[in-house]
């Protein structure tokens, strides 16, 4: 792969003036970077394989999204890919929904976990607010997953069968999670702050027949007993079989004690991972949507195994042993992200507590503690950063860092060029998107590509992303609807409990038929670069973390003083968010500090504190169709400047005036700035 026609590195004192523009190039890789990159490896592999030739990323990407049987058996043999039966086709069919990869093939992604075991060396290393990163070694790491595993087989747990978590993140969950994979059985998790309700709104789906949590978690230095919503899920769950207790506080609480668990025999030498085909349910996560329940997505164990080898090889360029470090908890997909890390020999770097306590700056105290090769974090955390005045190049010995991803949100000019004037001169700056829906990034880093200020590399390899109009033409230089007009291994096997499949058609194929619609603003340049702008649905993205308005509106219209509401969420220049909510009052009800706490209290322990709103608004009517649908997506583009005329139709309303209060609000407001 030639190296790109740019400087083989910026200077810093060559970084464009303050505030830097979108476009600025920041940085290039040498020669040196690009000849050694897994990507380059990737490309003469494909070529030799293929006898064609990809001058550059660009033809390599076209490639893969065109001839896709070609690209994805290229990454089932360069990553040498076990199966215990071999596939009769690597796509029977390219319709989506219902893309059918690697029929016939069988294996497990657990076993491909653990092939990685180099003994001596650490699995995986943990930290938390109060202690600096621990190893766990392999040869431990290993006998826990196949301990775990044995357990639950003796209880007659396997494959289909459902195993969750509501616990922080901590080593137990990621043997957990693996031991749960490796028997053919089901996961899902969800992190400890959320209340009884949340977990159960998505847990509670799945019939579990085994439940992994913990006493409470710490956060911020305060420790949060959570007992009570513990026996509030264990209620709500009544298939449950057995009830595995981690200790994080060290609090008395009844089930199995997770020493039990994992101290049990484990035929480490003998064990057998139950081969599963290729779209076996491997883990569920939990989407929101705007009406109803949480989404729960179905993943397989060959889609995410080929998927995440893929990014983290390939765009990420990690290498056995490096060690990577992401900010996340057990309830969003970069927790999955994380800890399919060795899959690629990679050491996840796995933290649990509050990302600014004891000090702003302890994260990028553990990615210098760790030896951090990747160090990701969301474009919120950088915001903090910069708002403290932290220079991590002036405290920490980040001589390890190579990678970093921003994550969650749109990523501002200034953010990108933070990293290279105050983290560390020559960095990759893989910035990313995508969802949990398919558990990956559409869009991110490319090692063999410049970076530019507000930019995100590319699409990445095998993602068939597209800017669409209205109409369904692509458009390039302009915004326009993110959709993926090829099927990808890692797209949802269907929605758990959608049994006609009609929530998860509706979801991502009703407005362009056979293409999937992912609900984003998105744009590509004509160098390929790429740009996602916010959300083209009502689904809230809080800090990369998303969240349906049904959950809110559950809670705070369940409150006897409110009579209706409405909520959004804003990507603001810079990276930042505002959230909104707005409250029609029953009658002789008034907005005062009272209400206002008791809602905040309410959605904080119904659900988490990424559902509390920044500002409560009382107006006198929210705007609705005619049919009574909330009109969340006009009333977000009101918020972001566009006048009331431009978003909605009044003869299309059920009030013509229901624009009125908020409109008030937009002009005389001061509680955010675009």
């Amino acid at each position: 792969m030639p190296v790109p026609p740019a400087p083989t590195e910026v200077p810093r004192s060559d970084l464009p003036p303050a505030p830097p523009q979108e476009g600025d190039l920041l940085w290039a890789p040498s020669a040196a970077r690009v000849e050694d990159a897994r990507l380059t490896g990737f490309t003469r592999f494909a070529e030799a394989r293929t006898g064609r030739r990809f001058t550059d990323y660009a033809a390599l990407y076209e490639w893969s999204t065109t001839e896709l049987e070609e690209f994805w058996q290229a990454i089932w043999d360069f990553f040498d890919i076990r199966s215990s039966a071999p596939h009769t086709a690597v796509l029977e069919d390219r319709s989506m929904p219902g893309a059918r990869w690697f029929p016939g093939a069988r294996l497990n992604f657990a076993e491909h976990v653990l092939r990685s075991e180099r003994p001596g060396e650490a699995a995986l290393l943990y930290a938390d607010e109060t202690h600096p990163p621990r190893e766990l070694p392999w040869e431990e790491f290993t006998r826990q997953v196949h301990a775990v595993a044995t357990h639950l087989r003796a209880r007659g747990i396997g494959e289909g069968d459902r195993v969750v978590a509501y616990l922080p993140n901590v080593p137990q969950a990621m043997v957990a999670m693996l031991a749960t994979a490796s028997i053919g059985a089901i996961w899902a998790s969800v992190s400890p702050d959320f209340g009884a309700r949340g977990a159960l709104d998505r847990l509670g789906q799945l019939d579990p027949a085994v439940l992994f949590c913990s006493d409470g978690y710490r956060y911020g230095g305060r420790d949060f007993d959570r007992r009570a919503e513990v026996a509030e899920l264990v209620g709500g769950l009544p298939g449950l079989r057995e009830v595995v207790q981690v200790p994080v506080l060290g609090l008395d609480q009844p089930g199995t004690p997770w020493d039990d668990a994992v101290s049990g025999p484990a035929p480490t030498e003998t064990f057998e991972f139950a081969q599963v085909p290729f779209d076996q349910p491997l883990w569920v996560l939990f989407s929101s949507g705007t009406t109803g329940l949480p989404k729960a997505i179905v993943h397989g164990h060959g889609g995410i195994l080929v998927e995440h080898l893929k990014l983290h090889v390939l765009h990420h360029d990690m290498r056995p042993g490096d060690r990577a470090f992401f900010f996340t908890t057990t309830g969003w997909m970069m927790w999955n992200f994380l800890v399919s890390m060795p899959l690629a020999g990679v050491v996840p770097v796995l933290y649990d507590g509050n990302p600014s306590h004891p000090d702003v700056d302890v994260l990028w105290r553990v990615a210098q503690d760790s030896r951090a090769r990747l160090f990701g974090a969301s474009p919120t955390f950088v915001e903090l950063m910069q708002k403290a005045g932290v220079v991590p190049r002036e405290r920490f010995d980040l001589a390890a860092l190579d990678v970093v991803m921003p994550a969650g949100s749109p990523v501002a000019p200034a953010i990108t060029a933070w990293f290279y004037r105050d983290v560390k001169d020559d960095l990759s700056i893989a910035t990313g998107s995508g969802g949990t829906d398919c558990c990956t990034g559409f869009v991110g880093g490319v090692p063999t590509l410049p970076v530019y200020a507000g930019e995100i590399q590319a699409r990445s390899l095998g993602v068939a992303a597209q800017a669409w109009d209205d109409e369904g033409r692509s458009v390039v230089g302009r915004v326009g609807e993110l959709v993926i007009t090829e099927p990808m291994p890692s797209m949802p096997l269907f929605f758990w409990g959608d049994d006609d499949g009609a929530r998860y058609r509706a979801s991502y194929f009703d407005t362009f038929p056979g293409v999937w619609r992912h609900g984003d603003f998105f744009e590509v340049n004509e160098r390929g670069g790429c740009f996602v702008r916010g959300r083209s649905d009502a689904v809230l993205n809080r800090q990369g973390v998303r969240i349906g308005t049904a959950e809110i509106y559950r809670v705070v219209e369940d409150d006897p003083a409110v009579r209706t509401s409405l909520v959004v969420n804003l990507d603001l220049p810079g990276g930042g968010f505002f959230m909104p909510l707005f409250v029609v009052l029953s009658p002789g009800q008034e907005l005062d500090a009272d209400l206002r706490d008791r809602l905040r209290r309410s959605l904080r322990a119904e659900y988490t504190p990424r559902h509390v709103p920044d500002a409560i608004i009382a107006v006198d009517a929210i705007p609705l169709t005619r049919s009574g649908k909330k009109m969340e997506i006009p009333v977000r583009r009101l918020l972001l400047g566009a006048a009331a005329a431009d978003v909605a139709d009044p003869n299309a309303m059920a009030d013509p005036n229901g624009f009125a209060g908020i409109a008030e609000y937009v002009r005389t407001q001061s509680d955010y700035t675009l």
